[in-house]
């Protein structure tokens, strides 16, 4: 039998809160700092949805949209936007919340994560069950992207 997944069952949220050691020199939250929140929430949410090893193969459309600034409290948000055999695109977005709970965007990235079996070697993964319109125009949107990863690593990018 074919193992399946919905979308929610590997959603992650992390919260985290920029301190001086996050800033860099213009006093903004450093670059680095969040790739590294956003790998981690990546390497979660692909984690949940194999129930296995992962490694990160690339990430796409890293943009920052706006700086985040000390005291403010970063949410960063991941889920699976599609799988193929071994690979699997993971959507993060990154928001700055207010104390009133807004939030507004500051940052989206997509993740290709690879799952790994006992010996390190590229393993299937489960399949993910689409609910609702919303799911399947982001499946419909990463294979696009997907397609652009495939022409890009042709020509040698």
């Amino acid at each position: 039998m074919v193992e399946e997944r919905r979308v929610a069952d590997s959603r992650v949220e992390t919260v985290h809160m920029v301190r001086p050691n996050h800033l860099n020199a213009a006093g903004r939250l450093f670059g680095g700092i969040l790739m590294q929140w956003l790998d981690d929430v990546a390497g979660l949410v692909a984690k949940r949805h194999t129930r296995g090893n992962i490694i990160t193969a690339s990430v796409d459309n890293l943009r920052f949209i706006q700086g985040a600034y000390q005291k403010d409290v970063i949410v960063i948000i991941g889920k699976v936007t599609y799988v193929g055999n071994t690979s699997m695109e993971v959507r993060v977005d990154t928001y700055v919340e207010n104390m009133d709970g807004m939030r507004r965007p500051i940052n989206r990235a997509y993740f290709t994560m690879v799952a790994l079996d006992d010996n390190d070697k590229p393993t299937r993964v489960p399949r993910l069950i689409l609910e609702g319109e919303e799911e399947r125009a982001e499946w419909e949107a990463a294979e696009k992207r997907r397609e652009m990863r495939i022409k890009r690593k042709e020509e040698g990018f």
